[in-house]
Parts: C-alpha cells; sequence; structure tokens
C-alpha cells in the first residue's frame, strides 16, 4: 500500500497531477477540494490511497488526511466506487460530508451526483457512528448547533413564517455568529424576514 507521495508537481489538472518521484511521474487521481488547496509549489506531498482492481492500479491522492480518511469510509459502502466518492469530495468538503451525516442531513447526501436516495440512506445509516469516532471530530457543536437551528426553525414555522425562507436567513445568521441562543436567532431572524 503507497500512503503517501512526496515529490515534484510536474502537471496539474482539476482531476489529477503528476508528481515526480526520482524520475518517474506518477498519475494521482484528485477531488476538486484537493485541487483547490494544491498552490504553485514545486514540491508537493499527497495522502494517498491504491485501489487495485483486476485490469488496473489507481492512485487517488488527497492533500489532507481527514479526506483520504472520509474517502475510505465513503467507498465502504455498497454502490459507492471511487469515482463517486472522488465526486462528493469535489461538491463537498470533507468537514461538510461529516457534518451532512452527523446531522443526517439525506437532502445533502442526494444532492450528490451518482447518489440515489438507498445510497443516501446507506451512507447515513452506516456511516454515523464511524464518522463520529474519527479524531479531532467536533461533533458536540454540529450537532448542538444543528439542534438550535431546527428548535429556531420550528418556532418560526409556529409564527406564520415559511420554513423554506426562515432557513436560509438562520443559516446566515449562524455563519456569522453561530453560538446565538434560540431566543437570539428568533430575534435576528425576525428583524431580517
Amino acid at each position: 500500500m503507497i500512503a503517501q507521495i512526496l515529490g515534484k508537481l510536474v502537471e496539474k489538472h482539476p482531476t489529477h497531477v503528476i508528481i515526480d518521484c526520482n524520475g518517474i511521474g506518477y498519475m494521482v487521481h484528485i477531488s476538486l477540494h484537493t485541487y483547490g488547496q494544491l498552490g504553485a509549489e514545486e514540491s508537493i506531498k499527497l495522502y494517498t490511497h491504491l485501489q487495485v482492481k483486476e485490469d488496473s492500479h489507481t492512485l487517488f491522492g488527497f492533500f489532507q488526511p481527514i479526506e483520504r480518511t472520509v474517502f475510505r469510509l465513503l467507498i465502504s459502502i455498497s454502490g459507492i466506487g471511487a469515482s463517486i466518492a472522488r465526486t462528493m469530495l469535489s461538491s463537498m468538503s470533507p468537514q461538510e460530508i461529516q457534518h451532512a451525516i452527523l446531522s443526517e442531513n439525506l437532502a445533502a447526501i442526494k444532492g450528490v451526483k451518482g447518489i440515489g436516495l438507498k445510497t443516501a440512506q446507506r451512507v447515513l445509516i452506516e456511516l454515523k457512528d464511524k464518522v463520529q469516532k474519527i479524531e479531532g471530530n467536533d461533533e458536540i457543536p454540529i450537532l448542538q448547533s444543528n439542534r438550535t437551528k431546527e428548535e429556531t426553525l420550528s418556532a418560526l414555522e409556529v409564527l406564520g413564517y415559511t420554513r423554506r425562507q426562515s432557513e436560509k436567513v438562520i443559516d446566515n445568521i449562524l455563519k456569522s455568529t453561530p453560538d446565538s441562543s434560540i431566543e437570539e436567532l428568533i430575534k435576528i431572524a425576525l428583524n431580517k424576514l
């Protein structure tokens, strides 16, 4: 198993890079998330996952170990291959995927091209416990802010506002002041709705 690759960046494309290691050029498949984090440095280090099939050996590279961990969790799900996992990591950051799984956001998972309803449900069911165990995962604040958001949205619905219009406002408030209480969220939201 090749765990990492360190070398000279020869070519950089949104889907792959070529890294020269002592005269040998390795083609490493990457996500858009990793592509966005690669600078113009000549020397790069990627954490890798080697996929061995009957007819090919494919090397996938990740800028951070957490992205590789999430990739490996995703490909452990029946119905999700390496290309769909890479597509998922291209449309969402590893942290967004973890948050979607922990908050059981089916729509976010299902919104990824190539993932249907049953596969998305399988991701939520099979990966929730595994995502909680990822080292350095800040699960409690995520779940707490999700609970606060849900209670705030319910209160605004009782006051006659639709969930759709309220959700955008609440998301914007939580981005700027993530530690707001339910009462504070409602007060600020009422001024913006």
